[in-house]
């Protein structure tokens, strides 16, 4: 059993799959600082709030008991946040789906003669089949 554990856990995939993962964890790092540090402010700017994510929610009235918040500010941020992780993934997959379509396709190893239709070798001269001169 550890054995076949040891083999599914070093495979190729599971191992591009950890990779995958942990860059995922780093980027969403820089993704959120990106938004809470360097978009939100000038948009709290123009909202005239100096935290704009935290203060900009509507507040629903509980009675007897704190009020509760929808959290306006906090949802723009995690929408930006989700719209720059979008656009990045699919700049990835467009680029990966490039260089797949831009791999040469391999030339076929056999033809059909043109007067028995048997498929012979590209390189043949005479049909094996109905011994025909083949250009």
């Amino acid at each position: 059993m550890l054995k076949e554990f040891k083999e599914f856990a070093f495979k190729g995939n599971v191992l591009d799959l950890a990779v995958a993962f942990i860059m995922g964890a780093a980027f969403t790092k820089v993704v959120n600082s990106l938004v809470t540090d360097v978009i939100m402010p000038p948009i709290g700017l123009l909202a005239k709030s100096s935290d704009f994510v935290k203060q900009w929610g509507i507040k629903l009235p509980v009675p007897g008991g704190d009020a509760a918040v929808i959290k306006i500010g906090s949802f723009l941020d995690s929408l930006v946040q989700f719209l720059i992780v979008a656009f990045a993934i699919f700049l990835i997959v467009r680029l990966v789906n490039k260089m797949r379509s831009s791999e040469p396709a391999v030339a076929p190893a056999t033809r059909a003669c043109p007067y028995c239709t048997s498929a012979i070798s590209v390189k043949a001269t005479r049909c094996p089949c109905c011994t025909s001169q083949i250009s």
